[in-house]
């Protein structure tokens, strides 16, 4: 299945860097949209599938850009 995904990284990725995550999101048979996430050291490596309201509540949490809490 994810090779029939559009993988894309972060703007704030450096293209030296291998501790980036890329994403790629989907909609799944019902409609509702399914984000994929892994390495982008190892893109055939294991993929995490996880529903929108997950990553959003996950996105959520984070602490704004630039602070440092």
């Amino acid at each position: 299945m994810s090779t029939d995904l559009q993988w894309f990284k972060s703007t704030y990725s450096s293209e030296q860097g291998g501790e980036c995550l890329e994403l790629a999101p989907s909609l799944n048979p019902a409609g509702n949209l399914t984000i994929h996430i892994r390495d982008s050291k190892s893109p055939q490596g294991p993929t995490l599938h996880i529903a929108q309201a997950t990553w959003t509540t996950f996105l959520t949490a984070l602490p704004p850009l630039g602070s440092h809490t």
